[in-house]
């Protein structure tokens, strides 16, 4: 399972987890640092990435369009990149899960 971070995320955190999730990326890094939620929504499909955002729009289009691609919202306002690093650590076993999970679309996390 690869991981990849949404505009309202750290770059920061690719480094911070790569341990935790190989492979993992950031939109800045792949050309999509101005790219539409739509446009993300299609390169995370193709290429076989987890949305990591903590925008609640990939949560509506995951209701509708269902998966993939499976979509990690951080449902925590304010905060920093240690604390979002910190929760992401911390449900590394329910991220696995649900990239496992056929049936789920989206985890939230608070």
């Amino acid at each position: 399972m690869r991981l990849l971070f949404d505009h309202n995320l750290s770059p920061r955190l690719t480094a911070l987890l790569s341990d935790v999730y190989p492979g993992c990326t950031h939109v800045q890094f792949v050309g999509l640092e101005r790219a539409t939620d739509g446009a993300v929504w299609v390169y995370a499909r193709e290429q076989d990435f987890t949305i990591v955002t903590r925008d609640s729009d990939f949560h509506e289009r995951s209701l509708i369009s269902g998966s993939p691609p499976k979509i990690v919202w951080i449902r925590r306002g304010n905060c920093s990149t240690t604390m979002i690093h910190d929760i992401l650590r911390r449900h590394a076993t329910e991220i696995e899960m649900l990239a496992n999970d056929i049936d789920a679309s989206c985890l939230v996390l608070i």
